[in-house]
C-alpha cells in the first residue's frame, strides 16, 4: 500500500488543532502541502499564486528603495518569500500568532522555507498581528513602507471573532498609524471584491482598488480567484 497521506506535525491551538500533512496527489504527481485548523483547510502549496500577488501588487504600489515591509500572516511562507524577491526590500518582518508556523519553518518542513529563514533580511515574530495593531505607536516605533496581510478568509469571515474589528474605519485608521507617509495596505481575500468593504477602506485610504486574481485550479481544470485590496497611506 502508497502512504498518500503524511503528518508533519500536530498542535493544538486555542483556535483549534492545527495541522501540517503532506500528500500525494496522483492526479498531478506532485506534493501538496495543506494545512488544517480544526476540520477546515486554510492553504494549499496548490494554490500559491494569489498569495504572491499579494506581495506583487502591494509592494508595485510603493516608491522608493530600501522598504521595511511587514506581512501579517506566515502560513506556508509564499507571501513572505515573493516580497524577499522584490530586491527594494531591505527588512522583511513575518507575525504569526502561532508558535508552530514558525518552527515549521525554523525545521525547514516546507518547500520554500529555507529561503526563507536563509536570508538575513527575514524576522520572524511569534506575535498577535490584530493586536499589534490595535497598539498605540510609541515615539521611535517601527512604520513601514508596505504591510501585507493574508490571515483571514475576508473581511467579512475571520478565522477568529477578535480580528474583525480590523475591518472597520477604525480598526483601518489604527492600521494606519503603523505605515509611512506613502506606505501601502495590501490584504488577500477569498471573496469576490466587497463593495461594501471598499467604501469602509475608502474611508482610510484614498482611491484603494480590489485586484481579481484568477489562477488555473489544476484539480478541476477551470479557472479559479482570489481578491487583492491594495490601499495607499496618504499621510
Amino acid at each position: 500500500m502508497i502512504m498518500r497521506f503524511e503528518e508533519l506535525d500536530y498542535q493544538p491551538t486555542a483556535m483549534g488543532d492545527l495541522t501540517l500533512r503532506r500528500r500525494r496527489e496522483p492526479t498531478l504527481d506532485v506534493d501538496v502541502f495543506e494545512v488544517k485548523l480544526g476540520d477546515e483547510f486554510l492553504m494549499s502549496s496548490l494554490f500559491t499564486v494569489a498569495e504572491e500577488e499579494l506581495a506583487h501588487l502591494g509592494l508595485a504600489a510603493v516608491a522608493g528603495e530600501r522598504l521595511d515591509v511587514l506581512v501579517g500572516g506566515l502560513g506556508l511562507g509564499y507571501t513572505a518569500v515573493a516580497a524577499l524577491a522584490d530586491p527594494r526590500v531591505s527588512t522583511l518582518t513575518v507575525i504569526d500568532a502561532l508558535p508552530a508556523v514558525i518552527d515549521w519553518h525554523r525545521r525547514h518542513l516546507l518547500p520554500v522555507s529555507e529561503s526563507l529563514v536563509g536570508d538575513p533580511r527575514t524576522s520572524l515574530v511569534c506575535d498577535d498581528f490584530f493586536g499589534l495593531m490595535r497598539r498605540d505607536i510609541a515615539p521611535g516605533a517601527a512604520r513601514y513602507d508596505a504591510i501585507l496581510l493574508d490571515v483571514d478568509h475576508s473581511p467579512r469571515h475571520q478565522l477568529d471573532p477578535s480580528h474583525a474589528d480590523l475591518y472597520t474605519v477604525e480598526g483601518l485608521l489604527a492600521l494606519a498609524r503603523h505605515l509611512r507617509e506613502g506606505g501601502v495596505f495590501a490584504l488577500w481575500s477569498d471573496d469576490p471584491p466587497d463593495d461594501e468593504f471598499l467604501v469602509t477602506l475608502s474611508s482610510v485610504f484614498p482611491a484603494p482598488v480590489a485586484h481579481v486574481v484568477a489562477f488555473d485550479n489544476r484539480l478541476t481544470g477551470g479557472t479559479s480567484s482570489n481578491t487583492v485590496y491594495v490601499a495607499r497611506h496618504a499621510a
